[in-house]
């Protein structure tokens, strides 16, 4: 198996980027832009809302499902007879 471009836009590709740097690691790159307890705090917020909104979503649930049942009117389908 070989290695290398097979296809004449492959090999255009190869010898127009075979000369270039890619690797550019300088100090800047490699210290982070966010301070990480401002992370930590974004993200704590965020999963405190979250889980508000999921305990807020499970009661209007369970009011929307008293109110339904509590609205509902059942009729017998037939009387039963006493034999």
């Amino acid at each position: 198996m070989a290695i290398g471009a097979r296809e004449f836009i492959d090999k255009l590709l190869v010898e127009k980027y075979s000369n270039t740097q890619v690797e550019n690691h300088n100090e800047d790159a490699l210290v982070s832009k966010v301070d990480a307890d401002d992370m930590m705090y974004a993200m704590n917020t965020s999963a405190s809302n979250f889980k508000t909104m999921l305990a807020l979503n499970k009661r209007l649930t369970s009011v929307c499902y008293g109110i339904v049942s509590k609205s509902a009117k059942y009729t017998p389908t037939e009387t039963l007879v006493n034999a």
